[in-house]
């Protein structure tokens, strides 16, 4: 997103990806096997205002893959139960094997929806051990999908959101202006469309939605596996219930006691060494797009970034292609080390002026269908959810001297990933309160899993989670790619099936 006089793109400050999931692949099989098709709610004692909430019975309704579907009711704002109410929705793969309760699935985003993964992807999410012992629930948080959802823009705004380019220069105080008003217009939007929900939709109302799905689901502790953001959300589960923890699997974590600027720098660091080990590999192939040493390449990569911003490359459907949304489109495959061959052919067709693949990626990212439609509401949901999760300040001289530290960890990322405050320091509600450790005093053994170069949630933050917490013992594996259960090697897979299966808590980090 740095330019000469042209444009760059409006969300390219305002996304400070705070861990986007792939998009998943995968198929679940027809499972026939008979079981409820109403829950039994644990029937345990809370509030008077909240009972009727704990003690609804979910009708369990046949669907997609046969599989079951149902939906849930939680209290809008759970400080005030009688200020309105909310629906969750929910689906269910039934255990195939002797069951042990309900695993819930999260795979992160924030904004990304645990109803589809499981839906359309419980291989991916699970494997068959783990789909014998529990019924894999997948559910859209708050704010998310087919539960209640956020809503901001139609599709023609939301293109404009994402891809059109801002007239001034990176960094002045003109191009700020452009995204401060582009950012004000789309968090009135949010918060016209979406109503009183925008200023719930925050992660501790989500963790107490959680509670309440697991009492409802009849399940004495929660038994939880969060991927990405979603190690947030358990985190926060298991420090504001303790006592209901049961076995938690947090891949791909997230350190809860991180700023906003420091997820920011620590990501655009991770990002950064990725595609270096990308650009390694790649060096090594015949077809790649680069040559030289890795550094040379890295060059490269600028220098192509700094091109599309003097001179965006219009794509089939008439949109420019400018550095923000190339940023989007290498980080996207960076995600995954079976993503890298996408990338190169990406890279070789924007270096031959085609700017088709990198949209084509992009939208992907975004959730952006083919036919210029939007799919979901993720990106509408991510931006909502981190805008009152976090605290921002869009002071001008803050900024800089902040994107000077971010661009100096991180020269070539970091260089686009700056300024990202922008983007909520004027949303309609703020961040209240203060980002702190979770310690979940009192919690059974909670499973943190870290990738030793996982580009989205670096492995540093795994390391602090299961430090913070007082129960947390860490899995580490050695490897590429953004989390790893179910998708990196067997001695991951069988430390997370012993735990979840069996409650079996590795002495010592195994180092996978």
């Amino acid at each position: 997103m740095t330019r000469k006089r042209r444009r760059t793109p409006l969300i390219a400050a305002i996304a400070a990806a705070v861990a986007v999931t792939l998009a998943l692949s995968g198929c679940s099989g027809l499972f026939q096997q008979a079981a409820p098709q109403t829950s039994t709610p644990t029937g345990e004692s809370v509030a008077g205002d909240l009972e009727p909430f704990y003690s609804q019975v979910l009708e369990w309704e046949n669907c997609a893959n046969g599989m079951q579907c149902t939906t849930a009711t939680a209290p809008l704002n759970w400080d005030d139960p009688d200020q309105g109410e909310i629906e969750l929705a929910l689906i269910r793969q039934v255990a195939t094997g002797d069951r042990i309760g309900s695993l819930l699935v999260n795979p992160g985003g924030p904004g990304a929806s645990g109803y589809d993964m499981v839906a359309n992807s419980v291989d991916f999410a699970t494997d068959e051990k783990v789909q014998e012992g529990f019924d894999v629930v997948g559910f859209d948080p708050r704010g998310v999908g087919r539960s209640t959802p956020v809503s901001c823009y139609d599709d023609a705004d939301m293109d404009a959101y994402l891809y059109d380019l801002a007239e001034a220069p990176r960094g002045t105080d003109e191009w700020i202006a452009e995204l401060e008003t582009a950012s004000a217009a789309f968090g009135a939007a949010c918060s016209e469309s979406t109503g009183a929900l925008l200023e719930y939709v925050d992660t501790e109302n989500a963790a107490r939605d959680l509670d309440l799905l697991r009492a409802t689901l009849g399940d004495d502790a929660l038994n939880y596996l969060g991927y990405s953001y979603g190690t947030f959300l358990g985190a926060t589960y298991a420090e504001l219930y303790p006592d209901k923890v049961g076995r938690l699997v947090l891949d791909g974590a997230l350190d809860p006691s991180t700023s906003n600027f420091d997820v920011t720098k620590t990501q655009a660091v991770g990002f950064e060494n990725a595609l270096r080990a990308y650009l390694d590999g790649c060096l090594a192939e015949a077809e790649c797009p680069f040559t030289g040493t890795v550094d040379d390449a890295m060059t490269t990569v600028a220098a192509l970034l700094a091109s599309v911003d003097a001179s965006p490359i219009a794509a089939a459907d008439g949109r420019e292609l400018g550095s923000g949304t190339l940023l989007t489109a290498i980080i996207y495959p960076l995600y995954s080390q079976a993503s890298w061959p996408v990338l190169s052919q990406m890279f070789d067709a924007v270096m031959f002026g085609s700017a088709d693949e990198a949209f084509s990626l992009a939208d992907q990212y975004n959730g952006r269908t083919a036919n210029g439609t939007y799919g979901d509401n993720s990106t509408e949901a991510f931006l909502s959810i981190n805008c009152i999760d976090y605290a921002y300040n869009d002071d001008p001289a803050a900024m800089r001297a902040q994107a000077a530290e971010i661009t100096a960890a991180a020269p070539i990322i970091g260089t686009y990933l700056s300024f990202g405050d922008i983007g909520c320091a004027n949303w309609p509600y703020a961040f209240e309160g203060e980002r702190e450790p979770i310690h979940a005093a009192g919690a059974a053994p909670i499973l943190v899993i870290g990738t030793t170069n996982d580009p989205a949630t670096p492995y540093v933050w795994a390391e602090s989670l299961a430090e913070q917490l007082d129960s947390g013992q860490l899995v580490t594996y050695d490897g590429e790619g953004h989390t790893a259960y179910n998708k990196s090697n067997q001695c991951v897979n069988d430390a997370v099936d012993d735990y979840l299966l069996d409650g079996i808590v590795p002495a010592t980090d195994p180092l996978c």
